[in-house]
C-alpha cells in the first residue's frame, strides 16, 4: 500500500487555493534573506541594514541555503510558505533580542548550566515520554515550548505572573498551526506553548537545525546540514538556557532530542559534563514512525511528499548515527557512569521503573517527592489520548530483513528485540 495522508481541513484547502487575501500576499513574498533580515531588523526597531545587530555572520550560510530550498525545491502551497517565512522572520527577531539581552546583561554568560541530562534516544523510541517524567522532579526544569521559541526576557521568577505571560499564547498558535493544518498530527505528536519543547527550537536561531529539514524537502540544505559545523548551534541554545535561567533559581536542566545523535560530538565539547539517557527500541517499528511524522509535518507545508523517499533518507541517518553512538561508548568519548541506555518497552510500559533506572545508571538520588510527581504526571498523561497514530512498514519500501540487516550492529550491542515478520 502507500502512505495517503488525512485530508486538510476545508480552511486550509481555501487558503492554498488563494482564498484568503492578505495570507496570500504575504506568503508570495519571495524567500529573499536579504530581505528578511532587513525585515526582521525593522520589526525590532533597527535600521534595516543594522547587520551587526543580529550578530556573527555563521548563521548567514545555512540561512541562504534554506531560502533556497524553499524558493526553489520545496513545492510550497500557499499555507507552507506562509509558515515557514513567519518562522524565519521569528527565528531572525529572536536572534536581534539575545544580542541585545547578552550585551546588557553580560553577566548572564556566567550562569552553571551543570550536568544537564539530555534525553538523545532515536525518534520513536519513548524520549518524549522519558523526558517528561524525569523533568518532574523538583530538584529538575525542563523548557517549555513558549520558552524556546522566545526565550527573551528571561521567565518571570514568580509562577503565577509567568503563567499569564503572553509568550506562551504567541508561541502556542504557532507551534498549534501545523496541527491543524496537516489532520491527524495531534495523534502523532503534540505540541503547545506549556508543553515541554525538544532542543531543536533554539539550535534553530543558527539555522543549524534539522528542525528546517523536518519540516520541508531542502536537499540542497540538508546536503550542506549533513555535513554542518553544529558547535554554533550548541552555543546559541547554552546561551538561551542562560537566559532562561537567570531569574530563577538554578536547577538541572532535562533536555530532549533525537536530533542530538547527528551531533554528539559538537554536544559534548559545549556541554562536557552533560548526562545521556538513551532509549532503544526495534528499528522496524522506529523507521515507519519517524517516517509518518515527518511526512505529515511536510504534508502540513507540500502537496508533495515522498514518503518512501524520506524513509529511505531515515534508513541510512539513523544507521549511521547508531553506529557513532556505538563508536563513542566503545572508545569511552561517551562514558559509562554518564549514560543511562533504557528500552522502549520500559519506557512505554513500565514509565517509573524507567525512571529509577536512569538514576540508579547515573548515580542520582531519586527523592520521594520525585517519584509521587512523577506518578502522578504519568497517571495524567495516558498514552493515545489524541487517538492512534496509524502507520504502515510497507509504506517504506522496504523489507523488514534489509532494516535488520543496516542495523545488526545496533540491534546486536543494545540486544533490541525485534518483531516477528508477520
Amino acid at each position: 500500500m502507500s502512505w495517503t495522508p488525512d485530508p486538510r481541513p476545508d480552511w486550509v484547502a481555501a487558503v492554498n487555493r488563494g482564498d484568503a487575501g492578505p495570507v496570500v500576499d504575504e506568503a508570495r513574498r519571495p524567500f529573499d534573506p536579504h530581505l528578511l533580515m532587513a525585515e526582521a531588523l525593522v520589526r525590532q526597531g533597527r535600521a534595516p541594514d543594522d547587520r551587526a545587530a543580529l550578530g556573527d555572520d555563521a548563521f548567514a550560510e545555512p540561512l541562504t541555503l534554506f531560502c533556497h530550498g524553499l524558493e526553489h525545491e520545496a513545492d510550497l502551497t500557499v499555507m507552507g510558505r506562509w509558515m515557514s517565512r513567519r518562522m524565519i522572520l521569528r527565528l531572525l527577531e529572536v536572534r536581534i533580542q539575545i544580542n541585545d539581552y547578552l550585551a546588557a546583561d553580560p553577566g548572564t554568560l556566567d550562569e552553571p548550566v551543570d550536568q544537564p541530562i539530555f534525553v538523545i534516544g532515536a525518534p520513536r523510541t519513548g524520549t518524549t515520554v522519558m523526558h517528561g517524567v524525569l523533568a518532574q522532579d523538583p530538584a529538575h526544569r525542563a523548557p517549555e515550548g513558549w520558552e524556546l521559541l522566545r526565550p527573551v526576557p528571561p521567565p518571570h521568577p514568580d509562577p503565577d505572573v509567568r503563567a499569564t505571560d503572553p509568550r506562551i499564547a504567541l508561541a502556542g498558535a504557532e507551534l498549534v498551526m501545523p496541527q491543524t493544518v496537516a489532520s491527524g498530527m495531534l495523534a502523532i505528536h503534540e505540541y503547545s506553548g506549556r508543553m515541554f519543547k525538544e532542543c531543536l527550537s533554539a539550535m534553530s536561531f543558527e539555522f543549524r537545525s534539522e528542525e528546517m529539514v523536518s519540516r520541508t524537502d531542502v536537499p540542497t540544505y540538508q546536503t550542506w546540514y549533513d555535513t554542518a559545523d553544529l558547535r554554533p548551534a550548541y552555543r546559541t541554545y547554552r546561551k538561551v538556557l542562560q537566559i532562561l535561567q537567570r531569574k530563577m533559581p538554578t536547577r538541572r536542566w532535562v533536555l530532549k532530542s533525537p536530533a542530538h545523535l547527528q551531533g554528539l560530538p559538537a554536544l559534548m565539547e559545549v556541554f562536557d559534563d552533560a548526562r545521556f539517557v538513551i532509549t532503544h527500541r526495534d528499528p522496524t517499528a522506529i523507521l515507519p514512525s519517524v517516517t509518518s511524522l515527518i511526512a505529515t509535518m511536510r504534508w502540513a507545508h507540500s502537496d508533495r511528499v515522498d514518503f518512501a523517499a524520506i524513509g529511505r533518507y531515515h534508513l541510512d541517518l539513523y544507521a549511521r548515527s547508531l553506529d557513532n553512538l556505538i563508536d563513542l561508548i566503545d572508545s569511552g568519548r561517551l562514558p559509562a557512569d554518564r549514560t543511562a541506555q533504557v528500552p522502549h518497552r520500559q519506557v512505554s510500559t513500565e514509565k517509573l521503573a524507567a525512571a529509577r533506572s536512569v538514576y540508579e545508571q547515573l548515580g542520582m538520588e531519586l527523592s520521594a517527592d520525585a517519584e509521587v510527581a512523577m506518578a502522578a504526571y504519568v497517571d495524567a498523561t495516558p498514552p493515545g489520548k489524541h487517538g492512534e497514530h496509524r502507520y504502515e512498514f510497507e509504506d517504506l519500501g522496504l523489507t523488514r530483513a534489509e532494516v535488520r540487516a543496516r542495523f545488526a550492529r545496533y540491534i546486536d550491542r543494545f540486544d533490541i528485540p525485534v518483531a516477528d515478520d508477520g
